[in-house]
């Protein structure tokens, strides 16, 4: 995995920085850079909005000079409004965080992904000195996103740099085998032969039963269920107990 820190540039409130930690905390991050922080108080709201991450992401937060941030690592400056064209440069070419990650996959360098301020973001001087433009894709009438949604997308996307492993089981989707598929649609035409369907219907009832299951791809538990569902069915229309 990349070597890949978080930067956060004049946050406005201890909350901006808490929240950010938090999801850094989410996504495998654990480095957190602050360039001019507000004061962080531990019973204050950058700790309370942190949940598990003032337990090691926040309390060992760098700060650090803007100049430094700049000389020490290769930057991905966020914005929400890239330029258009390459007229100016300042907010182009830009990419977008799926792009990002990417592209640092296998960067042999330390990385700072930069936030901004939560009202203004980064300011186009600061734009100007980082490396590379990333903009999370959002609405063209608003697509300005608060800090800490923008954060929270943007270290998902980046995920796969950031933790080995997720809390997903590793199989996630146990389908039925085909015989017990099989043994389902043969449930199934059974019941609807005793259930009275006009015979020259049962057919395309069973296709189109078919093709509802060939679409859901059910688990052996609940291909079992239905089965037995269906033939209880049957059993009480034939007064069978």
């Amino acid at each position: 995995m990349s070597d890949v820190a978080v930067a956060v540039v004049d946050a406005e409130t201890p909350g901006n920085v808490g929240t950010i930690a938090r999801s850094m905390k989410n996504f495998g991050f654990s480095e957190l850079l602050l360039v001019d922080p507000p004061t962080l108080d531990p019973a204050g709201e950058a700790y309370g909005f942190a949940g598990q991450a003032r337990e090691d992401v926040l309390p060992n937060a760098r700060e650090l000079a803007f100049e430094d941030l700049v000389a020490e690592y290769h930057t991905v400056a966020c914005t929400a409004v890239p330029n258009e064209d390459d007229r100016k440069h300042v907010r182009y070419p830009v990419a977008t965080p799926v792009e990002i990650a990417d592209e640092l996959t296998d960067l042999d360098a330390p990385i700072a992904i930069v936030f901004g301020r939560e009202r203004v973001g980064l300011t186009n001087e600061e734009l100007a000195q980082l490396d590379r433009i990333c903009s999370i894709p959002a609405s063209e009438q608003y697509p300005v996103l608060n800090l800490g949604q923008a954060a929270t997308i943007m270290l998902y996307e980046l995920r796969a740099l950031g933790m080995d492993d997720d809390q997903l089981p590793d199989e996630r989707h146990a389908r039925a085998t085909e015989r017990e598929i099989e043994g389902l649609y043969a449930e199934f035409d059974e019941f609807v032969d005793r259930v009275g369907h006009p015979e020259e219907k049962q057919a395309k009832a069973g296709r189109m039963f078919r093709r509802l299951l060939g679409r859901a791809h059910p688990t052996g538990r609940e291909a079992t269920t239905l089965r037995g569902l269906l033939r209880r069915a049957s059993e009480k229309l034939n007064g069978e107990e």
